[in-house]
């Protein structure tokens, strides 16, 4: 195979894996709308419109840098690196099964902290595989930033729903 058809190759691998992980999570999130404004919502909390434009680009996002990741060494030299991105994604699925599926506050909280901490050390590895790589999970970083105080908020407002 050829370098350019390997690396488009390799790009289109990246992104159906991201927006597959996507896809598992909105299966838990199917009535996430109902459920989100059913909840009280802390002052900085987003309309749920908000949700979907944001995720699709951070998947976007993710997809491009594991994928310039990738296309510098391989999985081979690359192995930590990427293994640590497809944990953060797993993690990243199961969010909104805990949290819309389950309806657990106290067990998403912990989850997310899980997963902004995967995702900070994989963007630490992303920007020494690849500078823009890391650069490119830096607003991925800053929304689970944001995701984790969300959540924390709902959860301590929303004891009797998400118990």
């Amino acid at each position: 195979m050829t370098k350019p058809i390997r690396h488009i190759t390799g790009l289109l691998f990246w992104l159906v894996l991201c927006y597959t992980a996507s896809f598992v999570g909105a299966i838990a999130s199917f009535n996430a709308k109902s459920f989100y404004g059913q909840l009280i919502q802390p002052s900085l909390a987003p309309p749920p419109w908000v949700f979907g434009p944001v995720w699709t680009v951070l998947y976007g996002l993710m997809a491009v840098a594991v994928w310039l990741v990738w296309k510098n060494g391989g999985f081979r030299n690359q192995r930590a690196a990427i293994s640590l991105f497809v944990v953060q994604l797993v993690l990243n699925a199961i969010w909104s099964w805990i949290f819309f599926y389950w309806q657990s506050g106290l067990w998403a909280f912990m989850e997310i902290i899980v997963l902004w901490a995967a995702l900070l050390w994989t963007t630490i590895q992303f920007w020494k595989a690849h500078q823009v790589a890391g650069i490119l999970l830096i607003p991925y970083l800053a929304w689970v930033t944001f995701a984790s105080w969300l959540t924390f908020s709902l959860w301590q407002l929303n004891p009797q729903i998400l118990g």
